[in-house]
């Protein structure tokens, strides 16, 4: 898709581009895939600049941390992606007083756990099934939010995808997942119409070898790092707990056994109460649970 890109451009000069791609894209292969696009950037004098971008600072209760790269042959993409900064404290660590997002297809090797929030949404499995995270909630209770709540997880109005219906209603889950984040695009916008102005007194140059920065940027003299923060834009964070979860669905009694059953076995930490909730809850449900064959 990226070499595609890279022959529109070639074709079809812009006077900006905007990428944008999951967190992990700073990592894989040891920091090659970053390399390879910012390095066909260069090689076609186009000035960069990148940042990691969490979707809770924009209000959304989805812990979703994305690299948009923003480039231009003419104009300074600084003032477009790092210009905004309003970096603030920690987010919440998971505790039992508040819900936790988890995947539940996982628990072996990770989990995803998220404090009042959900982590990342997914597309989907690679059939095309749906598969939401789940959230445990201060009743005990484990559920998968509905795709009205998953619409406003990523930024648009409940029902904004109710037109796929039937058979192709599946599709509404892998497209919310596949998805950018509305008031991260709305933000962008807003700055290619009216960039700001970016401080770079603090900035460092970017040594080669090291592992790629959550914002750097170059205008075409070398790489630098910058000090920004994820956090572009001073709003209240999003909280799970502000909506309402009453009628939520449950999560399957297997699929929910299954988890437990995997976290059993992994050497995760998780927060004091956490494992010991879901077992009660499978217990509520089916009145008991055997816990030897849920330790494996």
């Amino acid at each position: 898709m990226v070499d595609h890109l890279f022959r529109l451009l070639d074709n079809h000069p812009v006077p900006w581009v905007v990428i944008e791609n999951v967190y992990f894209m700073l990592h894989l292969a040891k920091g090659a895939a970053m390399e390879f696009i910012l390095g066909h950037l260069e090689a076609r004098g186009y000035r960069w600049a990148y940042r990691v971008v969490d979707s809770r600072a924009f209000g959304l209760p989805q812990r979703r941390r994305r690299v948009f790269v923003v480039a231009s042959q003419s104009e300074d993409p600084r003032s477009i992606i790092l210009s905004d900064d309003a970096p603030r404290g920690a987010w919440p660590q998971p505790d039992m007083a508040r819900p936790i997002g988890f995947y539940w297809t996982e628990g072996r090797t990770g989990s995803g756990l998220t404090g009042d929030a959900i982590p990342p949404l997914k597309a989907g499995s690679s059939l095309g099934i749906p598969c939401p995270p789940a959230v445990l909630l201060p009743s005990g209770r484990v559920v998968t939010p509905p795709i009205e709540a998953v619409e406003r997880f990523q930024g648009f109005p409940p029902r904004w995808s109710s037109a796929l219906r039937g058979r192709a209603a599946r599709r509404r889950w892998r497209l919310l997942g596949n998805a950018v984040s509305v008031p991260i695009a709305t933000w962008i916008g807003n700055r290619l119409s009216e960039p700001g102005k970016y401080e770079s007194s603090q900035d460092v140059p970017l040594d080669q070898g090291k592992p790629w920065p959550t914002a750097a940027w170059n205008m075409g003299e070398g790489r630098v790092s910058a000090s920004v923060s994820e956090l572009p834009v001073r709003k209240r964070r999003g909280r799970l707990s502000a909506f309402n979860t009453d009628r939520w669905p449950d999560l399957s009694e297997r699929a929910l056994k299954g988890f437990v059953k995997r976290a059993r076995r992994s050497k995760l930490k998780y927060p004091d109460g956490f494992r010991t909730a879901l077992e009660a809850e499978l217990i509520r449900r089916a009145g008991t649970i055997d816990l030897n064959e849920t330790k494996g």
